[in-house]
């Protein structure tokens, strides 16, 4: 009887959450940090194949809008994030657009290669990198943000990470992100921080 009644109880505080991705490795590396009160799921757990919107023009915005399809078509508790690159000298430049930047194709290399090129000669290269999450538990919906500030090389740096890693060098380093191993990187990224921020707020 007294097995029965724990598992019971374990069973009353199990929660399912959803993260609005189909990234496996954010889905491990966030169920790792949540602990085992809570199973993470992706959208494919949830049958959820569409390619859910992003048209708002904010970070915030687009969080917000993947948080709350999932939540209003499939009725589970659940997160999204969006993240952009912020460049001082260019007003906020990428920002919302940070993936798409130079295209609808999502180029990479054509993304930082127009970076470089909007900042040649350019002195202030101050810029960040910040994450949003958006969560909605029970219908309520709470923000949270990480970033980290650094500067925009003027030449490409390293062969690691993906993105804008190989142009950002994060204040304090004499490397860019993409000279980086992923461990190291992982304790001071702007996701990081954020998914710091979303693990208090799951465990309070």
């Amino acid at each position: 009887m007294a097995l029965e009644f724990l598992l019971t109880e374990q069973k009353q505080t199990f929660m399912k959450l959803v993260f609005a991705t189909n990234n496996a490795n954010k889905l491990k590396e966030i169920q790792h940090k949540l602990g085992n009160k809570i199973e993470l799921l992706g959208l494919k757990d949830i049958g959820c194949n569409e390619d859910i919107p992003e048209t708002a023009p904010t970070l915030e915005g687009n969080a917000l809008l993947k948080a709350q399809y999932v939540y209003n078509k499939f009725g589970y508790d659940c997160f999204a994030d969006d993240t952009g690159l912020e460049i001082d000298a260019l007003n906020g430049e990428p920002g919302v657009y940070s993936a798409r930047y130079a295209g609808e194709g999502k180029d990479a290399q054509a993304n930082m290669d127009k970076v470089l090129a909007n900042l040649d000669g350019e002195k202030n290269r101050n810029a960040r990198f910040r994450t949003v999450i958006a969560v909605i538990i029970d219908g309520k919906k709470t923000l949270m943000d990480g970033e980290v500030k650094g500067t925009i090389l003027t030449k490409k740096k390293g062969d690691e990470g993906f993105g804008y890693d190989p142009v950002f060098q994060p204040d304090g380093y004499d490397i860019s992100f993409a000279q980086m191993n992923l461990a190291e990187k992982n304790k001071i990224s702007h996701r990081a921080h954020a998914v710091e921020k979303l693990v208090a707020f799951m465990n309070r």
